[in-house]
């Protein structure tokens, strides 16, 4: 049996289930169902008998074949209180309890969003009390890509495509501590701004690039080299995940390993393709930004957002980033960042509901990889999620350059997404380059004037470009009115 058919059955593995009838374990107690759109549920059974689903004043008959088992609910509005949904087929019945009906989000991506609730510091959210409509799925990795050879458990796992176990939680102090900080804090914020039910889907890997999450539909069409036991060889692999993947499973090319192409999406993401969502949240790009190319990385980004939409039925479908943040490292594995958050950027303007969150203030001090200001990341996704999803009146970005002029000596360079400039340290604004030939940039020295900023530099006697933020690491100090930074920018080049 080949890894795709191994996954296509991990998907029906009940979490629920009587003698004769069983759902699919992406169905259980305590979830949340998308409202407003037709819901698939589906399962196993051994009986012959008509089999219906009964939920929220509806029953729908099931289509049954071969012992498989699907119906769908029709689109239902949001309900925050918990009800049964029950399944019969002749004198067997099967009750999921506790189901709500509100909006569903995918968080996915590498280690900042693996990054849980309980690494965070955060004793206060850790012992809140329980938050009944706020629920979450936490898929919890089985294998790690740790500097080490995998042994035979690791092996095992992977060969069978058990990468993630998990299950439906409602919100207690039990619960929550393993959950995703950010998906956490995304959840638990935009459930208090919607004021409905919120279910949080959580599947991601530290480390992982963004070849291991494109579906394999997309690998075979675009990047048949990867499906070949030279996948780490392919330009699209940086060297530290080359590296760290040797490191596991040695000679044997043709092991899986979750850095694998695909291998993330298969066994992450393919079990949810028929359970609605509202959209995606997505911090990933570490591993990615080693390589400086970027049409290569936007390209790649590009079609893991198209691929996506398509394998989860919505070309539409709202796709949330968190930027890659500052990091004080000068070392070659972070020096292109700066390229990778225009590459980011670059997604969101030019892709039809996608966007991007600026973190440049929220990094590291250090060189820890792993900021520790998840809480802001989080609350920060749902106020960019209510405004741009939900058409919430709510700040969800600082100031983003509009337009550069060039004034002889000086540039002036205008800013939307802010009725007031100001620092945060009562110091002229830090960050800004300008460049005569787009090129050759020198630091400006910057002047708020009104709601844009004036830039010189001794070096530059005609500024045409500017740019802002094209730092690995900085401490930015540029806010609007709410405090939001300043987006880092940088001009197409000429």
């Amino acid at each position: 049996m080949n890894i795709k058919h191994l996954y296509s059955l991990l998907a029906l593995v009940p979490l629920c289930a009587t003698a004769d009838i069983t759902t699919d374990k992406i169905y259980a107690d305590h979830m949340v169902l998308q409202r407003g759109q037709e819901i698939p549920i589906s399962g196993t059974c051994t009986g012959t008998d008509t089999l219906t689903v009964s939920f929220n004043g509806n029953t729908v008959t099931a289509t049954v074949s071969d012992n498989r088992w699907t119906a769908t609910l029709p689109p239902m509005k949001a309900n925050a209180k918990g009800q049964s949904i029950t399944i019969t087929q002749g004198n067997d019945k099967l009750v999921l309890q506790d189901v709500l009906v509100g909006e569903v989000w995918i968080a996915s991506g590498q280690s900042n969003m693996l990054w849980r609730l309980n690494q965070t510091g955060d004793t206060n959210s850790l012992r809140e009390t329980a938050t009944p409509h706020f629920r979450f799925f936490h898929s919890e990795p089985q294998v790690h890509t740790n500097a080490a050879a995998y042994g035979q458990r690791e092996k095992d796992i992977l060969n069978k495509g058990e990468m993630y176990k998990g299950s439906w939680s409602a919100n207690t102090q039990q619960t929550r501590a393993r959950m995703s900080a950010v998906g956490y804090y995304f959840g638990r914020e935009l459930q208090k701004c919607l004021k409905v039910p919120v279910g949080v889907i959580h599947a991601s890997l530290g480390g992982s690039e963004m070849m291991a999450w494109i579906p394999p539909a997309v690998l075979q069409e675009k990047y048949p080299e990867c499906t070949t036991k030279e996948w780490l060889d392919s330009k699209y692999m940086s060297a530290w995940v080359r590296g760290r993947a040797r490191r596991n499973i040695g000679a044997d090319l043709n092991a899986p390993h979750p850095y694998k192409p695909a291998y993330l999406f298969e066994t992450g993401i393919s079990p949810w393709l028929n359970f609605p969502v509202a959209g995606v949240i997505w911090y990933q790009g570490e591993s990615d930004a080693e390589i400086q190319d970027m049409e290569q990385n936007y390209t790649l980004l590009s079609d893991l957002i198209a691929g996506w939409r398509s394998a989860l039925g919505n070309p539409k479908l709202p796709f949330l980033q968190v930027e890659l943040p500052r990091i004080n490292d000068r070392s070659k594995l972070r020096a292109y960042w700066p390229e990778f958050r225009t590459v980011q950027q670059r997604a969101a303007f030019k892709i039809p509901g996608v966007d991007a969150l600026t973190t440049i203030d929220l990094g590291s001090k250090n060189s820890d990889v792993h900021p520790p200001r998840k809480l802001e990341v989080g609350t920060r996704l749902a106020n960019l999620a209510a405004a741009k999803v939900y058409g919430k009146k709510i700040p969800y970005s600082g100031p983003v350059v509009a337009k550069v002029v060039p004034k002889g000596e000086k540039l002036r360079v205008y800013l939307g997404m802010a009725k007031k400039l100001k620092t945060t340290d009562g110091q002229p604004p830090a960050g800004f380059e300008i460049s005569e030939d787009g090129q050759n940039f020198h630091p400006a020295t910057a002047k708020i004037k009104g709601c844009s900023v004036e830039l010189t530099a001794p070096q530059v006697n005609k500024p045409t470009y500017a740019r802002y933020g094209w730092y690995t690491y900085m401490e930015p100090n540029l806010v609007n009115e709410h405090g939001l930074p300043t987006v880092p920018y940088a001009p197409e080049q000429p």
